[in-house]
């Protein structure tokens, strides 16, 4: 298949970015859409030219580190998959697709569509750890934890912190992601000591960086590649009503 691609190219954070148009020919359905710009990208080499610059690591879905619109979409067409999960067998020959970076003033462009998440790191520095005694590993036995928030922690814990949920949102929110850190930790035994801290401390931080306010739109459930739930915003604001009543 081939596939034309507009593509935002952007040479530094001071650059005021433009869209540049590539034919990507003789496209294998079977490419991932990573493995597609790899293609792309040898030939601009080959051709002389500044390669398209993308995050990437383990291309399985696991890390968080690639992600970028495509036509308007937080990791493309497909629900519950990263960019480095979605195959080309899912677009036609001849389709026009538009790549752009995330949007949001707390994720200045680097380059192209790779953009600074470190906002996610301090926030996670903030409050995103329990306090533990180092050594053996504790018997499993020791802290029985009902099955249920077991089960609701797991569910928060498998949020990769890739930034759909702050691109898609309209107010560039970060609550969806904060929620899950602070449920997977605020739903276990072990998390409690710092409970009513943490929470403080990671809203406070998300603010300071420059994040939006959440305004339940529910963008950030519909794009995010671990279908982590917006219940978990509800939880995460129970909590910071209890940290403030606390004081």
């Amino acid at each position: 298949m081939n596939i034309t691609l507009k593509v935002w190219r952007q040479k530094d954070p001071q650059d005021a970015g433009r869209f540049e148009t590539y034919e990507a020919r003789d496209v294998n359905e079977h490419m991932s859409f990573l493995e597609m710009l790899d293609v792309v990208n040898e030939d601009l080499i080959l051709r002389g030219e500044d390669p398209i610059v993308f995050d990437s690591d383990c291309r399985e879905g696991i890390c968080g580190t690639c992600g970028f619109m495509i036509n308007g979409v937080a990791h493309g067409p497909n629900p519950a998959t990263t960019v480095c999960q979605l195959h080309m067998r899912f677009f036609k020959d001849g389709d026009t697709l538009v790549l752009e970076p995330w949007r949001a003033s707390a994720f200045p462009v680097l380059k192209d569509l790779a953009v600074d998440r470190g906002a996610f790191d301090r926030i996670i520095a903030a409050g995103g750890f329990i306090s533990a005694d180092t050594g053996s590993a504790a018997e499993a036995n020791a802290a029985p934890v009902p099955k249920d928030f077991a089960d609701r922690a797991f569910d928060a814990a498998t949020c990769i912190g890739c930034g759909a949920c702050v691109a898609a949102c309209p107010n560039a929110s970060a609550m969806l992601f904060m929620s899950a850190k602070v449920a997977h930790l605020g739903l276990l035994p072990q998390g409690q000591p710092e409970r009513w801290r943490r929470v403080r401390n990671m809203v406070a931080r998300h603010d300071a960086e420059g994040f939006g306010h959440c305004s339940n739109h529910g963008e950030c459930e519909a794009v995010c590649p671990k279908s982590i739930n917006l219940n978990f915003i509800a939880l995460l604001n129970k909590d910071l009503r209890g940290a403030i009543f606390k004081g």
